[in-house]
């Protein structure tokens, strides 16, 4: 009766090790994790100082994090985690607004655009050429359609 149950402990301790063992070879899956706010250098260089709460919300997004102990300060912090690598990336910028709720100043990890950058007019439209029709080549007619197959045929007659 004691054997046995020494046995059935011992058994039962293997079976839990067992569990816990990982061999090398198997590898699980591990998922990337992004988390908080994307900004993108695009957006920080649209930043100018004087811009209202409302427009830097619209250019940033809804800030992470809006302590009520700084109401003039909005942090926009941003996290990613790769899955296969474990590899941590952070990032935090945050923004400051003086007692009229007008943009004062930026701080954090994303870099400012340069002067020349912010007085220069940026071009949005872009001319695209998709070819141009020739008069010799918009006189010239389409060619008839193909007649339908065999199968498109006994479909029309059938009524499908």
């Amino acid at each position: 009766m004691r054997r046995s149950r020494s046995l059935l402990l011992v058994a039962a301790c293997v079976l839990l090790t067992a569990c816990s063992y990982k061999p090398s070879f198997i590898n699980e899956y591990k998922i990337d994790v992004q988390q908080g706010n994307v900004l993108t250098q695009d957006m920080v260089a649209q930043l100018k100082p004087g811009q209202t709460r409302e427009q830097v919300r619209f250019i940033l997004g809804s800030p992470l994090i809006t302590d009520i102990f700084h109401r003039d300060r909005w942090d926009y912090v941003y996290r990613f985690r790769e899955g296969r690598s474990g590899q941590v990336q952070s990032r935090k910028f945050s923004v400051f607004f003086d007692a009229n709720g007008q943009l004062e100043r930026v701080a954090g990890d994303v870099e400012l655009a340069s002067v020349e950058e912010l007085t220069m007019p940026v071009s949005k439209m872009r001319m695209v050429d998709l070819g141009s029709i020739g008069e010799d080549g918009a006189a010239e007619p389409l060619p008839p359609p193909e007649e339908p197959g065999f199968l498109r045929r006994m479909m029309n007659r059938i009524g499908l």
